[in-house]
């Protein structure tokens, strides 16, 4: 029987260099998406191209129906769901606390947090041993903004993400005895276009990176297949800083 990871947010940067990773390791892959079905599409071609099976799913994470329509598209596929990568996320234009609305930490709140849990809610109902699930592995996507606090520039989705990592905790406790390992990992400043969203040029934080140098997709899928493989048998509840040292 195939197996399935589902990753959200799939279609562009550390999603789609996710997918790409899960297909070589020999997985068939989920794609979700909010909007950009072209460049979901687009990446399910070369998925196929590499012998798997691709699936593109749209769904605003945010909402409880359509996650749930999500998932029931996933199982009518055919095999089972072997893991999950939570990583979509959204962030928004750099500001001061007292400058920001209501409005838009629901919205940051809705998709990095609600959404993350909607989605590891109904993703163990299907990997639970106790639910009768084969078990299977949770991947999380935090910020190292989550330690930080992004002074200035975006307190309140550091603060998502400092949601996300005790949610990874505990979930990981919670989980483990029912064959299901949950794990995150919090990336620094990666070359992606979600900055582009915040106003920021962030080649202008290199200097502040030890490695001197933005992080680069594929090294943060490295780190995310092997968290959902066997060789992560024994790493629960961990948050991995791929961050260049920052």
């Amino acid at each position: 029987m195939s197996a399935w990871i589902l990753i959200t947010g799939g279609s562009r940067g550390i999603g789609a260099a996710t997918a790409l990773r899960c297909a070589e390791a020999g997985w068939d892959v989920a794609i979700n998406y909010a909007q950009d079905s072209l460049a979901a599409d687009k990446l399910a071609a070369r998925l196929h191209g590499l012998g798997r099976r691709a699936l593109t799913l749209q769904a605003d994470v945010a909402d409880e129906v359509q996650v749930a329509a999500m998932f029931e598209q996933l199982d009518a596929a055919g095999g089972r769901l072997a893991g999950l990568v939570n990583n979509a996320g959204i962030v928004a234009p750099a500001a001061r606390l007292e400058a920001m609305t209501t409005e838009r930490w629901r919205r940051l709140f809705d998709v990095n947090v609600i959404g993350t849990l909607l989605c590891c809610q109904q993703a163990a109902r299907r990997m639970s041993t106790r639910q009768g699930g084969a078990g299977g592995a949770i991947v999380n996507l935090s910020s190292r903004a989550a330690e930080f606090g992004s002074a200035g520039i975006y307190v309140d989705y550091a603060a998502t993400k400092g949601a996300i990592d005790t949610l990874t905790k505990g979930l990981g406790r919670e989980l483990i005895s029912e064959g299901i390992r949950v794990n995150g990992v919090r990336p620094g400043i990666i070359e992606t276009d979600i900055h582009a969203a915040s106003g920021m040029d962030a080649s202008s934080a290199v200097s502040t990176i030890p490695i001197q140098r933005l992080g680069r997709p594929e090294e943060i899928a490295e780190a995310i297949v092997w968290l959902l493989s066997d060789a992560a048998s024994y790493t629960v509840g961990t948050l991995l800083d791929v961050a260049g040292g920052r």
